[in-house]
């Protein structure tokens, strides 16, 4: 298997985590609240990642360099809550296919505008026709699920 193939098909099953995180959340915000599920999930999620790097050693040992990040990279964390409590919100009034849709969309297109500029260090890489028609063949089906 290639490194391209695996690494899609990790990407392919983070979608499909994402897209049964975003139900098992939605569900959990109906019976205890938006804002209480968003923090059981990042509770929960902090306790499994701790014991992943304290107590299994999977981590780097990258702690000893936190200070040579820029500051914007640690907001990934305020992002997740703004992420969790979106997808909690939305997939109850829109329903998990037109929700998740919409959520494709905005990824979609911010990570093509990060590609595009190369921003965070990463390797430039254009907006190119093809991106824009696919882009807009999204929106447009995104928009079509809501009817």
């Amino acid at each position: 298997m290639t490194a391209k193939l695996f690494a899609m098909l990790l990407a392919l099953g983070a979608g499909i985590a994402m897209a049964l995180q975003g139900g098992l959340n939605s569900a959990l915000g109906k019976i205890i609240g938006l804002l209480e599920a968003t923090f059981i999930v990042h509770a929960s999620a902090a306790v499994v990642v701790g014991v992943m790097v304290f107590a299994l050693g999977m981590g780097d040992g990258g702690f000893i360099r936190a200070g040579e990040a820029p500051w914007y990279f640690y907001i990934g964390g305020v992002i997740g809550v703004a992420i969790t409590y979106g997808v909690v919100a939305s997939i109850p009034r829109l329903g998990a296919g037109v929700a998740t849709t919409a959520i494709i969309v905005g990824q979609v297109s911010t990570a093509l505008l990060i590609d595009h500029f190369g921003l965070f260090g990463l390797q430039r890489m254009p907006f190119t026709w093809m991106q824009w028609v696919g882009l807009g063949l999204m929106a447009a089906g995104a928009r079509m699920m809501l009817r």
